[in-house]
C-alpha cells in the first residue's frame, strides 16, 4: 500500500509508449468542488492500516461470496416461480425489469455514493435488497413477482457498482484489474452447489424459502465490511481528517437546493427516464405485436428518446448541472465510448445465447435434470471467472490491457459459432459444455479489461462516475438482450407449438407453453414431446443467430480502445491504495493530522510492480 502523489509526471507519457496517446485532459487536480462523499473515502484511505484493509476486503469477499450463492441458487428457481402463476413465458420480463432497474439505479447509486459517502450507499443497498426478497417470497402472481425485481435489483446492483467504486478507492491501476475479478471468485464454487441448493430447497421446502433465506443471510454478511468503514471513519474523524459537513449552516430550503445541485437530480431523473421509457415498452411491444398499436407504448417511447436528447445538453450545462454526474468529458472520451459499447454487446449477446431460456431448453430438449441444467449454463460463469482472474494476473505484469480485449472479442465470437454447431438436437453433453468453455474464456477476456480501459481514462474524482456509466450500459445491454430473447421466444414457440403438435394436442399448445413442468412432462419420443423440442429448437437456433450478429461489433470495438501503459498513469487518488507508487520505494507512508502523526508500513510490497 502507498500514498498516491497528487503531481503529474508529463515523462513518464513518453516513456517506453507504443501506440499510447496521451491521457485526456480530465487529469487536473481535483478542485474544491469534489464530493464529499469523494472527499471522506480519501480521508478513510489514510487511516488504513494493514489489518483494517484486509478486513474490508474480507467484507467484500463474504458480501460478493453470499450475493453470488444467492444468485445462482435463485437463478434456478425463476422459472418455477413463474410457472407456479402459469405464466413460465413471462421470465424474460422479469430479467427485463431486472435490466432496465440495473441500468437506471446505477448511475444514483455512484452518486450517492460520491455525495453522502461509501458506508451509507451500502446500506442502502443492503435494504433494498432485503425489501425485495420479501416481497418475492411473499408474492402470489407474477406482476407482484416481477415489481419485486424493482428492489432486489437496485439493491443488488447497488452492491456490485459500490464494490467495484470500493476496489478502485483502494487500489492502483496496475492491480485493479486483479483486485476487481476478486469479487467473482466465489463463482467458482457457488456455480457448483447453487443448483443443489435449489434442488433440495424445491424438493424439501419451496421455491418461496429459497428468496426468504436471504432476507437473513446477507444483513450478517455485510456487517464485517459496515464495522471495517465506520470504524475507520470514525478514525478519520479523530485525526480531523474528515471534511466539514457540507450541511452544517445551511438552511432548510439551502440544503434542499445544496442536494440538489450535488446529486444532480435532474440529470439522473432524465437518465433513468431515457431506461425505462425505451426498453420496457420496447419490450411489451415488441413480445405483443398489438402493443404496437397502443398509444401510451408510442407515447413513452417518444417520450424516452426525447430525454435521450435532452440528457447531454442538461449535463454540459455549468448553470443547470454545476455538479453534473456525467460531465461532457466523459462523454466524449474515446475509451469510455469504446469501453461501454463493448459491454453493451458483450452482455446483450449473452441474454441471447445463454440467459434466460438456454436453462428452459436443456430441462426440455436435452432432458437434464435441475442441476445438471444449472451446472451446464453455470460453465460460462465458471469458465470467466477463472479467465478474467488469470487475464488480470497478465494484466499486471505486462501494464496493458487491449491486446487481450480484442483477442477476447474473437473467441467470444467463435464461441456463438460453435453454440449455433453444437447446441441442436442430437448433441452430447460435452459439445454443449465444450462452447460454453469457448464463451467463457472470452468473456474472461472482455468484461473485466474493458472496466480497466474506461476506469484508466479518468481521474479518481470521475472514476465513481465512470464505473457507473460503463456498469449501467453493459445492463442495458442486458435489458436490450432479454427483450430480444422475449419477443423471439414468444413470437415462435407458441406458432411453432400449433404447427408441429399433434391434432389432439393442439388445444394444450398454451399450457405447454406457459408452464415448463407441463412440457417436461410428456415421454420422450412422443409426437407431443417430438413437436416440443422441434419447437424449442428452432426457436434456438433464431436466438443463436441473432447472438451472432450482435457479437460482430465488440472486434471493431476493441480496436478503438486507447492501449494506455497503466503504471504510467497517475489518477489523483489521495491515500492510502494498494499498489507501488513510484514516490514511496522506501515502503512507508505517512498519515499526518491534527489529532497527530502515524508512520505505517507499505501494506501488500508483493503487489507492487
Amino acid at each position: 500500500m502507498a500514498e498516491a502523489t497528487p503531481e503529474m509526471v508529463p515523462a513518464q507519457y513518453a516513456k517506453d509508449q507504443v501506440d499510447v496517446e496521451p491521457v485526456d485532459d480530465q487529469f487536473s487536480l481535483i478542485s474544491d468542488a469534489t464530493p464529499t462523499g469523494v472527499k471522506n473515502i480519501e480521508a478513510v484511505s489514510q487511516t488504513w492500516t494493514q489489518s483494517s484493509l484486509i478486513a474490508a476486503y474480507l467484507g467484500i469477499f463474504l458480501v460478493a461470496f453470499c450475493t453470488s450463492l444467492e444468485g445462482q441458487t435463485t437463478t434456478n428457481l425463476t422459472v418455477f416461480a413463474t410457472s407456479a402463476f402459469k405464466e413460465h413465458s413471462l421470465v424474460a420480463t422479469v430479467y427485463v425489469v431486472q435490466g432496465v432497474v440495473n441500468a437506471v439505479i446505477k448511475p444514483p447509486m455512484a452518486k450517492i455514493a460520491d455525495v453522502f459517502g461509501r458506508l451509507e450507499a451500502f446500506s442502502i443497498s443492503v435494504f433494498l435488497y432485503v425489501i425485495g426478497y420479501v416481497q418475492m417470497a411473499g408474492s402470489n402472481n407474477v406482476k407482484t413477482f416481477a415489481s419485486a425485481q424493482i428492489f432486489y435489483s437496485a439493491g443488488s446492483t447497488g452492491l456490485q457498482i459500490l464494490i467495484q467504486i470500493f476496489v478502485a478507492d483502494t487500489s492502483d491501476l496496475l492491480n485493479r484489474a486483479l483486485f476487481s475479478s476478486l469479487p467473482d471468485l466465489p463463482f467458482l464454487i457457488t456455480v457448483w452447489i447453487g443448483p443443489p441448493i435449489a434442488n433440495s430447497l424445491l424438493a424439501h421446502t419451496s421455491w418461496r424459502w429459497g428468496y426468504g433465506l436471504w432476507t437473513i443471510v446477507l444483513p450478517t454478511a455485510f456487517m464485517p465490511l459496515a464495522l471495517a468503514l465506520f470504524l475507520n471513519m470514525r478514525k478519520a474523524a479523530r485525526l480531523h481528517l474528515l471534511p466539514p459537513s457540507p450541511w452544517k449552516g445551511q438552511s432548510v430550503v439551502g440544503g434542499f437546493k445544496h442536494l440538489w445541485y450535488e446529486l444532480d437530480v435532474m440529470g439522473l431523473l432524465l437518465l433513468s427516464a431515457t431506461f425505462a421509457l425505451i426498453l420496457i415498452p420496447l419490450t411489451l411491444a415488441a413480445t405483443a405485436k398489438s402493443h404496437w398499436h397502443n398509444a401510451s407504448i408510442i407515447a413513452m417511447i417518444v417520450i424516452g428518446c426525447g430525454c435521450l436528447v435532452v440528457f447531454p445538453f442538461w449535463e454540459s450545462t455549468r448553470k443547470l448541472a454545476p455538479q453534473p454526474f456525467l460531465s461532457l468529458r466523459l462523454l466524449t472520451n474515446r475509451n469510455v465510448l469504446a469501453g461501454c459499447g463493448i459491454g453493451f454487446f458483450y452482455f446483450a449477446v449473452f441474454y441471447t445465447s445463454i440467459q434466460p431460456y438456454f436453462y428452459t431448453y436443456l430441462q426440455v430438449v436435452e432432458d437434464d435434470s435441475i442441476t445438471a441444467a444449472g451446472h451446464i449454463v453455470q460453465t460460462f460463469t465458471f469458465t470467466s471467472t477463472v479467465t478474467a482472474v488469470c487475464i488480470s494476473v497478465v494484466i499486471k505484469f505486462t501494464h496493458h490491457f487491449k491486446y487481450y480485449i480484442t483477442a477476447g472479442a474473437c473467441i467470444y465470437l467463435m464461441g456463438v459459432g460453435l453454440m449455433i454447431r453444437y447446441r441442436s438436437l442430437g448433441s452430447s453433453t460435452g459439445q454443449i459444455v465444450g462452447t460454453q468453455i469457448a464463451m467463457g474464456i472470452g468473456g474472461g477476456m472482455l468484461n473485466v479489461p474493458a472496466q480497466l480501459g474506461v476506469q484508466a481514462a479518468v481521474s479518481h474524482s470521475d472514476v465513481a462516475a465512470a464505473t457507473a456509466i460503463f456498469l449501467t450500459i453493459v445492463e442495458v445491454g442486458g435489458a436490450v438482450g432479454s427483450a430480444i430473447s422475449g419477443a423471439v421466444w414468444t413470437a415462435n414457440v407458441p406458432s411453432k407449438l400449433t404447427k408441429y403438435l399433434p391434432p389432439d394436442a393442439q388445444s394444450d399448445a398454451a399450457l405447454i407453453f406457459g408452464n415448463l413442468t407441463i412440457a417436461k412432462s410428456y415421454i420422450n419420443g412422443s409426437p407431443e414431446r417430438l413437436a416440443i423440442d422441434r419447437s424449442y429448437q428452432e426457436t434456438m437456433d433464431v436466438l443463436l443467430i441473432v447472438a451472432a450478429c450482435l457479437a460482430a461489433p465488440l472486434i471493431p470495438l476493441s480496436l478503438l480502445m486507447r492501449n494506455y501503459k497503466l503504471d504510467s498513469i497517475d489518477q489523483k487518488v489521495r491515500g492510502m491504495v494498494i499498489g507501488h507508487d513510484r514516490a514511496q520505494d522506501e515502503g512507508a507512508t505517512e498519515v499526518q493530522g491534527d489529532g497527530g502523526e502515524a508512520r505505517r508500513k507499505g501494506f501488500l510490497g508483493r503487489f507492487s510492480r
